[in-house]
């Protein structure tokens, strides 16, 4: 028998769990994210990353680790059930989620891309000792100092935020972007925008990307350094640069800007405290990751039978 329909049988299943997974962590993340937004805490960036992420990253987990290896060992190859309208409507759905993530995700790209291009144009090299990212003045009037790329990050400050921040001020405020390119705050929010998953069609996901982005934030004001002499001259720098910078629409594509994310007052007032730099930060708790991953690995072979009959079960069951 050929192993054409065999194949295209197991993606067409493959897509359809996809689908019904992903369907069913969107309700759970846009249910907990109701609440888990409300809290008056920045609370950790990968918490929210990882909310934000969970339905794709889910789905493809699942098919790619449990449902096609469960396929591969238990479908039998010498035959194949008939076509199904229902079965092909679901794939055809997950298909359609699919390209819509990546025109997503390519959209933000080009449109990154595109621009930094514009900015570029008024551009000049700019030497700075903090840092050995590439670095250019950017002599346009809007006020701006952003990280942009991904690969290759460039920081870009125009001439208003030259001129206005001192140097005390101009330091803190490059280590700021520094802590996005440490921490690939870029690759974070191109991944987020590319999401394949019905979640990126609601209000939860918008939410969840801006606790995300508020959270972030934090964490890369915190790079500047432990000392209050640091953190009053990036606060400073925030107040600014906030007062330059007309109100408007955050920056849609993966850029890193200085003051495109969370609420300044609330970001000023954090690097004013006089806490510890690090307060508020718990560890990852490798054990709490550890533990399931070694349950499944226990369990796997069973988990794969069992994910055979509920697929024979679904299909079977299927108008």
């Amino acid at each position: 028998m050929s192993a054409g329909p065999y194949l295209l049988h197991g993606a067409t299943l493959a897509l359809a769990w996809f689908l019904l997974l992903n369907v069913a962590f969107t309700l759970l993340v846009a249910l907990a994210s109701s609440r888990l937004t409300k809290r008056s805490s920045a609370g950790s960036p990968s918490l929210w990353l990882a909310l934000r992420l969970s339905p794709a990253a889910i789905s493809f987990g699942f098919v790619a680790l449990v449902f096609l290896p469960s396929y591969w060992r238990y479908e039998p190859r010498d035959f194949v059930e008939g076509f199904d309208v229902s079965l092909t409507a679901l794939a055809l759905f997950a298909l359609a989620i699919l390209g819509t993530a990546v025109a997503r995700g390519l959209t933000a790209w080009r449109g990154a891309a595109r621009r930094t291009q514009a900015w570029m144009r008024a551009g000049r090299p700019l030497a700075l000792a903090e840092t050995s990212i590439r670095t250019y003045a950017i002599d346009i009037d809007a006020p701006l100092m952003a990280l942009v790329g991904v690969l290759r990050p460039r920081l870009l400050i125009t001439r208003p935020v030259l001129e206005a921040l001192t140097d005390e001020e101009l330091r803190a405020s490059v280590a700021h972007e520094l802590g996005h390119w440490r921490a690939w705050d870029n690759l974070k929010r191109l991944a987020m925008r590319a999401a394949p998953d019905l979640l990126s069609a609601t209000g939860a996901a918008r939410a969840l990307e801006r606790r995300w982005a508020a959270a972030a934030e934090h964490v890369a004001d915190l790079s500047a350094g432990d000392g209050g002499d640091a953190r009053c001259a990036l606060a400073s720098a925030l107040v600014k640069v906030a007062r330059l910078t007309p109100p408007g629409a955050p920056i849609a594509e993966p850029i890193s800007a200085l003051v495109d994310g969370g609420d300044i007052t609330a970001r000023v007032h954090r690097l004013l405290d006089d806490a510890p730099a690090g307060a508020g930060h718990r560890p990852v708790h490798w054990l709490a990751l550890a533990i399931p991953v070694a349950v499944l690995a226990l369990g796997y072979t069973p988990l794969l039978r069992l994910v055979h009959g509920v697929t024979e079960v679904l299909v079977n069951g299927l108008p």
